[in-house]
């Protein structure tokens, strides 16, 4: 008779147990880091994953430091931003490429393809000096509209494929009835990538909320600043508060942890949507 534990078959058993043993690795280093902000000043750069005793003295003095509030809404709005402009622009562009198949924009997508290969490092300076043409430094749209150019050629991809994937007949009926590009586009095609709307939502909040280079250039005025700028005053040459950098980092992940939480069945469902046709 087959052994059973726990209701698993045994192939299923050595399943979980392997990816029980890679879940372990992963959270490594996130544990490092909460164990270090955890530490006292004496302990923090003990080479063993816990130490003990603990202190929440880390936290204290970050939140003492820095106007975290502030910060914190400075991200959130910038990022809400970006989300919603990019789920705009790329269903749009996405729906004229796949559904429509307006003239010119097969051109247009393979120039936007050709943006993925480009690294966020080397735009960095160019993006700063025209925003400073602009007049977008310090302000809100100075880091939304460059979030937006770089999230949307991502999220086209990825909506695109949805589309095509999609029953043409849907389409079709559509046209027949009557609908105008425009009531398709809201009644037949939204509903149909939904999945992949979700994906590229939760995708983009996690890229826009963690980027730090640009918002390290753009955004210098204290009260303007975003949460990911905070752990620069804590790192330097000779590390000289690891314990607080730990524990802001901590802060920083845990919105994005507890989101994840929230809607990672939302996120998987969308990421194996387009995987399954018929």
């Amino acid at each position: 008779m087959t052994t059973r534990i726990a209701g698993l078959e045994p192939a299923n058993l050595t399943v979980h147990l392997g990816l029980g043993l890679v879940l372990l690795l992963w959270m490594v280093p996130e544990a490092y880091m909460v164990s270090i902000a955890m530490r006292a000043p004496e302990t923090v750069f003990d080479p063993t994953l816990f130490t003990w005793p603990l202190t929440f003295d880390n936290f204290v003095t970050v939140i003492k430091d820095n106007p975290l509030p502030s910060f914190f809404l400075n991200s959130l709005i910038v990022t809400v931003a970006t989300v919603i402009l990019v789920l705009a622009v790329s269903s749009l562009f996405a729906f004229a490429v796949a559904v429509l198949r307006l003239p010119g924009t097969t051109v247009l997508y393979a120039v936007l393809l050709t943006t993925l290969m480009v690294p966020m490092a080397s735009l960095v300076l160019p993006l700063a000096i025209l925003l400073k043409t602009f007049g977008w430094v310090n302000r809100y749209v100075g880091l939304i509209f460059p979030y937006v150019a770089l999230g949307a050629p991502f999220a086209v991809v990825i909506l695109k494929a949805f589309m095509e994937d999609a029953p043409k007949e849907l389409f079709e009926a559509a046209r027949v009835d009557g609908c105008t590009p425009w009531q398709t586009f809201i009644h037949v095609t939204l509903p149909l990538v939904r999945p992949a709307l979700v994906f590229v939502a939760i995708w983009q909040f996690i890229v826009t909320w963690n980027e730090f280079f640009l918002a390290l250039i753009v955004m210098t005025e204290n009260e303007m600043k975003t949460v990911t700028i905070v752990p620069m005053q804590y790192s330097g040459l000779y590390m000289a508060n690891p314990g607080a950098l730990f524990a802001i980092l901590t802060i920083i992940a845990l919105p994005l942890i507890g989101l994840y939480v929230l809607v990672q069945r939302a996120f998987v469902r969308g990421l194996l949507a387009g995987a399954v046709k018929g």
